[in-house]
């Protein structure tokens, strides 16, 4: 019973974060597309709202229930030498590193020059600056296939390392192409 408990908080912290993310994802796009400042204010403060109220959450989930798994049914540490178990730690380790530091952190500067934007009334050159950040950009695009990656290895559990490394491959592929091909499609300019 317990296995079955923690599985079902492991499925449900996914579905969260998967949420969230998706959620983020679109209110990004949809940011990148608008022109009215109280608008685009309003879709940076919800991605505010999905991180905090999804994403985070289902990460939380994820980790104690994944930690819990691991501990209890997979022999702790010695369990990491199966590909898909340690590929899915290895990944979510970095998606949670990298979503607090450098995605979290350009979203919270985003929010705060947008706020400073709606007190001037315009979109200023440190928001337009800001909102053309690159590296911020990439791994935010990251986040969605990586957690595809990540799925895609609890639900197949391959028993070699090839999935990862070409599924690791395609989502930086998939980052670096959305990277490219989204700022082109929605110019950021205000002017």
């Amino acid at each position: 019973m317990t296995y079955l408990l923690l599985k079902f908080g492991h499925v449900l912290g996914a579905i969260l974060m998967g949420a969230g993310l998706l959620g983020v994802w679109l209110a990004d796009l949809r940011s990148r597309q608008l022109r009215d400042l109280g608008a685009f204010a309003e879709a940076i403060r919800s991605i505010a709202v999905f991180y905090d109220g999804l994403v985070v959450p289902g990460a939380l989930l994820l980790a104690a229930s994944g930690t819990w798994m691991i501990a209890a049914f997979y022999g702790g540490l010695a369990g990491l030498a199966i590909p898909w178990l340690a590929g899915m730690v290895l990944l979510f380790l970095a998606e949670f590193i990298e979503g607090n530091t450098i995605t979290r952190r350009y979203f919270l500067r985003l929010r705060r020059l947008t706020r400073q934007a709606l007190a001037e009334g315009q979109f200023t050159p440190a928001l337009e600056r800001e909102r053309a950040q690159r590296v911020p950009s990439f791994t935010h695009f990251l986040d969605l296939p990586i957690l595809t990656l990540i799925i895609a290895l609890g639900v197949m559990k391959p028993d070699t390392w090839t999935l990862f490394f070409v599924g690791a491959a395609a989502a930086v592929a998939i980052a670096t192409l959305l990277t490219w091909w989204i700022p082109r499609l929605y110019p950021w300019s205000h002017a």
